[in-house]
């Protein structure tokens, strides 16, 4: 909740979580399945604009949906409509969470916690102009994925949880550099006002990476075809964590969030 927002609809995120799932792990997303459980009494003008969605996103994607289900359950049983989405992907090289190494960069494909914000900022009723980077991922990742040592989405949990698993399964340390962080003020601005981390900030049409010094000016200069946001926002060291280095010099430790993320938006 809410169902339709600015930049997106519960089935933009549910077909671009899956295609995103998969590019990420460097797959070419084939194919996808689609099952819609509906409340008793929603607005079927509701479910013709979810279901426009999840086609565009199909057709721009060339990613199919090949099969699917739909179920009405009586008022009071969900709350409204409930997607589940599974995709089938082909792979030639598997881009894993683990394998980021000392000398890598990290980079990030945009401007991050556009999509925490804007669903926050719908729910407390707080004036932005800024809209969910909810968006598919497949084609900016057939680009470069070959150059990519690890990758992951920034969704749930954001930056700090994200890299933090990214930094765990490689035994790296990553050092992030403040300055260099691609968070736009207004969302800065949210975060203040509503007393949340910015490092935990889910964006859903972003990934982040590790990439080798020598590959880092052809991936960037790719991905800005892309977003022009694109760039690099830390290192990857000998160590283990996460840091981030403030524009005072000194070095903060990025945690993971514990415990169960609240509210969920993605």
């Amino acid at each position: 909740d809410p169902i339709f927002f600015p930049g997106g609809d519960i089935g933009k995120i549910a077909i671009c979580g899956t295609i995103n799932d998969l590019a990420v792990m460097g797959a070419k997303p084939i194919g996808i399945s689609l099952s819609l459980v509906i409340e008793e009494g929603f607005s079927a003008e509701d479910l013709k604009k979810i279901m426009q969605s999840i086609g565009a996103v199909s057709k721009k994607t060339g990613v199919p949906v090949v099969t699917g289900d739909t179920k009405v359950t009586e008022k009071g049983k969900i709350d409204k409509i409930a997607i589940t989405t599974a995709g089938v992907g082909l792979a030639q090289k598997i881009i894993p969470n683990s394998g980021a190494k000392a000398g890598d960069l990290i980079i990030s494909s945009g401007d991050l916690g556009e999509h925490a914000v804007t669903l926050l900022a719908q729910r407390f009723n707080y004036q932005t102009k800024i809209r969910s980077d909810c968006q598919p991922l497949n084609k900016e990742l057939e680009t470069v994925g070959k150059f990519l040592n690890a990758c992951k989405d920034p969704t749930r949990g954001g930056l700090a949880a994200n890299l933090n698993e990214i930094a765990d399964k490689s035994k790296v340390k990553i050092i992030l550099e403040e300055k260099s962080l691609p968070y736009k003020k207004e969302v800065v601005a949210v975060t203040e006002l509503l007393g949340l981390d910015k490092f935990s900030l889910a964006s859903e049409g972003r990934f982040i990476a590790s990439v080798s010094e020598k590959n880092i000016d052809k991936v960037i200069k790719i991905l800005r075809k892309f977003n022009r946001e694109a760039g690099v926002i830390g290192k990857v060291d000998k160590g283990r964590g996460v840091f981030v280095r403030t524009e005072l010099g000194s070095l903060r430790k990025i945690e993971s969030p514990r415990g169960k993320l609240i509210p969920r938006i993605c």
